[in-house]
């Protein structure tokens, strides 16, 4: 068996480095790993219905889409990320303890009363501090899980805080759940590095024949050819969305402006624009304007400012439009 730690905290390689390991290694895995300020959707997610887009902006958020289901989670310093690669006989781990009682025990270890509950968490006093998830390729295994360590839950709370009105999608949603830091339970305080420690001694117990393995350089360049082809795509993280429906109203000194779409593999399909706002230029020409682009607040700015917006929208800034567009 082979135990990694990634030093990447880059959330499209990391994502990369296990799928890569995944379709291409045949040893036993575990895995730690953490990834800075990031979102990450699970792959049947409508990722415009998980996240809080002009939070997400502003705050310079990453956006993921990973490879197995489940709901969004949020990824900062103060989180850390396992994974478990191993053969399977083609079956579902559909008991996730297997690879979550290591985890809980390391967790037990420090006086805290962590235990697996439902059919993916891991909870102390009915808080959650991780959240699991499976997939499987070719008879091999993935699972990997969060555990909250010590994670900003203002900014946790503000970037998966998404306006459920405002689009409507077949996409499987997240289940709001009360989440907590491990730090807020420990009656002293350890470091990230020590906690990877107790679960590394945890995970191989008895196993003798355990390696380090560090990604070589072939290695990296596999992963960041991957990372550049999915991970970091448009039409992975945003264009693999199912198909939804958008509406959104804003209310502005100068009048209302009413916004609906309809969106496909993250682009734009249908677009109306209602309101009773003041313009001398007729909305249907930013209308078609919005056609065929990316419903992705980057693409429709770069869409949008080359037009004269006053002429359209009396006293509206293209920052403000932004904020009813996404």
């Amino acid at each position: 068996m082979i135990f990694i730690v990634l030093e990447s905290k880059d959330c499209y390689f990391n994502l990369a480095a296990e799928e890569y390991l995944l379709r291409t290694r045949n040893d036993d895995i575990f895995m730690l790993w953490q990834n800075d300020n990031t979102i990450v959707v699970g792959k049947n997610q409508n990722t415009q219905s998980e996240i809080n887009p002009e939070f997400v902006k502003e705050n310079n958020i990453n956006v993921v889409r990973r490879i197995t289901g489940g709901g969004a989670v949020y990824h900062d310093s103060g989180n850390l990320n396992f994974s478990y690669i191993t053969n399977t006989e083609g079956e579902w781990k559909r008991d996730f303890k297997a690879f979550t009682v290591p985890v809980v025990n390391a967790l037990k270890k420090l006086r805290l009363s962590a235990e697996c509950t439902g059919r993916n968490d891991i909870t102390i006093s009915g808080r959650k501090i991780s959240g699991n998830a499976q997939t499987i390729i070719k008879n091999r295994i993935l699972h990997h899980g969060t555990i909250l360590f010590d994670s900003d839950m203002g900014v946790l709370s503000r970037a998966l805080c998404p306006d459920n009105e405002k689009i409507k999608s077949k996409g499987i949603k997240s289940v709001s759940a009360r989440v907590a830091n491990i730090s807020d339970f420990l009656e002293r305080k350890i470091t990230v590095s020590e906690l990877i420690q107790r679960i590394r001694d945890e995970v191989f117990g008895s196993i003798n024949d355990v390696k380090d393995y560090c990604l070589t350089e072939d290695d990296i360049s596999e992963i960041n050819a991957l990372a550049d082809s999915k991970y970091r795509t448009f039409e992975w993280n945003y264009g693999y969305s199912p198909k939804y429906n958008f509406r959104q109203k804003k209310y502005f000194e100068s009048g209302t402006i009413e916004v609906y779409l309809d969106v496909s593999d993250g682009i734009i399909t249908t677009a109306k624009i209602y309101g009773d706002f003041f313009g001398i230029r007729d909305v249907s020409e930013l209308e078609s304007a919005l056609l065929g682009a990316r419903h992705e607040y980057d693409a429709l700015y770069n869409e949008l400012k080359s037009f004269e917006l006053y002429k359209y929208f009396a006293g509206v800034t293209i920052d403000e439009l932004m904020k009813v567009l996404v």
